[in-house]
């Protein structure tokens, strides 16, 4: 439920993979100073990293591996949640100047940060032992994020 990057500095209403398409963070898993990978809904691309569903599953493994990535992928929907639970000007909308609301946004994610380490709002159980283990390394280092996406389909689902 901690939120390890974040980018406030677009005003008003963008959609995500803009966002993400302009971030460090994209520069960083493009240039693989991160290993590891993201789940990501189907409004972003697929790639070597990013981990998308599949708009049209061809069979029950690719069935499954969108259930699961669901399932998963739920965690950070319920951090937004809580966010937005925590701090209700987040849920009903900022009433200000774009570079204050960037501010404000800021210290909220900063703040809820603080709290999630200190454990001072949540009786929810955080397992950070479910992790994928890819034993053909050469997978990931395909450049076509959707040959990686059916490796992890076929073996693992």
């Amino acid at each position: 439920m901690r939120i390890t990057s974040f980018n406030a500095s677009w005003p008003g209403s963008v959609h995500d993979s803009r966002i993400w398409n302009s971030s460090a963070l994209k520069d960083q898993f493009e240039n693989g100073v991160h290993d590891g990978l993201l789940l990501g809904d189907s409004g972003y691309a697929c790639r070597r990293y990013m981990m998308t569903p599949y708009l049209h599953p061809a069979d029950r493994s690719q069935e499954r591996f969108n259930s699961s990535l669901c399932r998963t992928r739920v965690r950070v929907e319920q951090t937004f949640g809580v966010l937005k639970a925590r701090f209700p000007c987040l849920r009903f909308g900022l009433r200000m100047a774009p570079e204050c609301a960037v501010t404000v946004t800021s210290a909220c994610i900063i703040l809820h940060n603080i709290g999630i380490l200190r454990s001072d709002i949540l009786d929810v159980e955080i397992d950070n032992n479910n992790q994928l283990h890819i034993q053909d390394q050469g997978v990931l280092a395909q450049p076509d994020g959707k040959h990686v996406r059916n490796h992890i389909a076929r073996q693992y689902f």
